[in-house]
């Protein structure tokens, strides 16, 4: 059998055409690893039709073989040539009306489960549930280790073997699959909480805006804290809308003096309890506002984590535990990295089966993501926490506390050449962390740039060859003219690498880049959706707050997420959701189904669906 490339052809050809195909095959595939061989080469070809077949993987080839019955010593070649196009007759509409049954047989085998790895027709497979061939197996070792039949020693051995796979073989056997497969699902599941994590960290922030954050309640009242642009709290409230005291007028007065006083752009409402009622509220209230203001619920997962910890009671000491969770929604909104960091991630809400996996391992996978993202992103080195400057590369626990004492005595850094100059890093710390740390607005506007210092004098060099100067970083005259200059040429003029060259043209474009700029911003409201709302085959826009093995859950502004199973993701076969989607990631989905009594939508993206 040769298998080349996912496409498996079966030809009635010629001897002469059968070793032309061959020797091309050979030469074209030569070291590839998809490509398997099997003897007697041309000489039992099966008597077949042309028929294209198109099989996922070697392994699905062999058993769609097997199931049409034909013999391994056959050889099945792939030709070069296209064979879409020839005209189907009886016998082979008949052969493909077959091999689309075990086709359809063959997808469902592998969607079910993936024990293709094991032989499973065989030994059976503790995934799939599959019964063991014990005489198979008993066979096995007979011809292994009985070397006479005849012998009179023979049929204590064949009982030696029965008794030694049911006592010490089959259950050491048992144990090594099932502790591999345990630690391939744990693998898995770290796998998909880290990459929901990164997704989540690297949510795009709400720049530039006025955020009010709410935490809502019944009893306690709901609690309201105003974060100007930089994250600092400006105001502080308490309102009751709900019950038991029910006070809408007066609470609807409160916001909207907060509204008109800091010119309120957003409203982050917390999605714990009553979290829905305080929408209902908020969208009411909002009608009345004097400007434009728009609302939106936030995943609060571990924001009450981080309001009983010891870095918000030093933050805040003079706050309640619920107005310090205001603060943290608001700020989850306005730059989530920021404030996320401060989370234990195991508290985000994100993963799967996270109680069951070893905590080392999974510790030491999202710290490394949560470093990744903070890395990728930079920080304000005037504005940035310990939390985060933590996982910035280079800085130590000392380096940071100098960071915060010298903000705290001299006010802002001016230019990244105070970390040195004040002796706050040492050269080989500040070598090694200074591209991540960005200070805006200071004396160097190569500051504010992704741009390491030692590249500074090379980028000069770069301005003034094209005529420009600092005072036209992100102009379109400048971006005019680096899109038009030979990378080649000026990577060898500046005596500098290609790579380090394109990272300063782009941080000249893009000064005060952020990766995040590029995904969808979340989902403003300015009106709510109820789940009696929903109808079957209904449009709506959801963001995607959870990848899970199974499928997806996907916020479409009701009180539960709404779970889109991974057959309806998409019309083509996937292994797991994480294929297509990603969390925070904005998506056009359809109601599939809606159970009132559980307060439960299924979801589908895929458009085409029957309704």
């Amino acid at each position: 059998m040769s298998w080349l490339n996912g496409e498996l052809i079966l030809n009635g050809m010629s001897k002469k055409d059968l070793a032309y195909a061959h020797d091309y095959i050979r030469s074209t595939v030569r070291n590839n690893g998809d490509t398997e061989e099997f003897p007697n080469l041309g000489e039992n070809l099966l008597p077949i039709v042309q028929r294209k077949i198109i099989c996922k993987s070697y392994e699905d080839a062999k058993e769609l073989a097997d199931s049409l019955n034909w013999e391994r010593e056959y050889n099945l070649l792939i030709p070069f040539k296209d064979v879409d196009n020839i005209k189907e007759t009886k016998k082979m509409k008949n052969l493909h009306e077959r091999i689309k049954k075990e086709e359809t047989k063959l997808n469902e085998y592998v969607k079910k489960t993936d024990c293709k790895n094991y032989k499973s027709k065989y030994i059976g497979c503790p995934q799939c549930g599959s019964k063991i061939n014990k005489e198979y197996i008993y066979n096995y070792l007979e011809k292994k280790l009985i070397k006479d039949e005849n012998s009179e020693c023979a049929v204590y051995v064949k009982d030696a073997i029965v008794d030694s796979y049911k006592r010490l073989i089959g259950p050491s056997v048992e144990r090594e699959i099932r502790s591999e497969l345990t630690e391939k699902s744990e693998e898995g599941a770290i796998e998909v909480f880290a990459k929901n994590l990164e997704n989540y960290l690297l949510t795009p922030p709400m720049k530039d805006k006025m955020i009010l954050g709410l935490d809502p309640a019944y009893r306690t009242g709901c609690k309201l804290a105003v974060i100007d642009y930089t994250g600092q709290m400006l105001d502080i409230k308490v309102i009751y809308p709900h019950e038991p005291k029910n006070d809408f007028e007066g609470s609807k007065k409160i916001v909207l003096d907060l509204i008109d006083k800091y010119n309120i752009d957003i409203i982050a409402i917390g999605n714990g309890t009553a979290s829905r009622e305080s929408e209902t509220f908020i969208a009411n209230v909002i009608k009345d506002a004097k400007r434009s203001v728009s609302y939106i619920i936030v995943n609060e997962a571990g924001a009450s984590v981080y309001s009983a910890s010891k870095l918000a009671i030093e933050e805040f000491p003079n706050l309640h535990v619920e107005e310090r969770s205001a603060i943290s929604i608001a700020r989850r909104l306005q730059d989530p990295l920021s404030e996320l960091v401060k989370i234990d991630s195991k508290s985000i809400g994100v993963g799967q089966y996270q109680h069951d996996v070893k905590e080392k391992n999974l510790n030491e996978a999202l710290d490394f993501v949560v470093s990744k993202s903070v890395n990728n992103v930079g920080v304000n080195i005037n504005t940035a926490s310990a939390s985060i400057l933590k996982y910035i590369s280079g800085l130590t626990k000392k380096s940071i506390e100098k960071i915060i004492d010298f903000r705290n005595k001299h006010g802002r850094f001016n230019s990244r050449n105070e970390l040195i100059d004040n002796k706050i890093l040492s050269a080989k710390a500040y070598e090694q962390s200074i591209g991540f740390m960005r200070v805006l607005d200071g004396s160097n506007p190569l500051d504010k740039t992704s741009i390491h210092p030692e590249s500074y004098n090379k980028t000069t060099k770069l301005l003034e060859s094209i005529g420009m100067n600092y005072d036209s970083l992100g102009t379109e005259e400048l971006i005019s003219k680096l899109d038009n200059i030979n990378i080649d040429d000026y990577s060898k003029k500046l005596d500098i690498d290609i790579y380090t060259l394109e990272d300063i043209i782009n941080s000249l474009k893009k000064p005060n880049r952020d990766p995040r700029d590029d995904f969808d911003k979340p989902i403003l409201k300015s009106d709510v959706l109820h789940i009696e709302d929903l109808k079957k085959g209904m449009e709506l826009e959801g963001t995607v707050r959870n990848v899970v093995d199974f499928g997806a859950f996907i916020d479409i502004g009701i009180k539960n997420d709404g779970l889109v199973h991974i057959s309806k993701i998409t019309d083509r076969y996937i292994k797991h959701p994480s294929e297509v989607l990603s969390v925070g990631d904005i998506v056009t989905c359809y109601v599939d189904e809606v159970f009132l009594d559980k307060g439960k939508v299924a979801l589908s993206l895929i458009k085409n669906d029957e309704k």
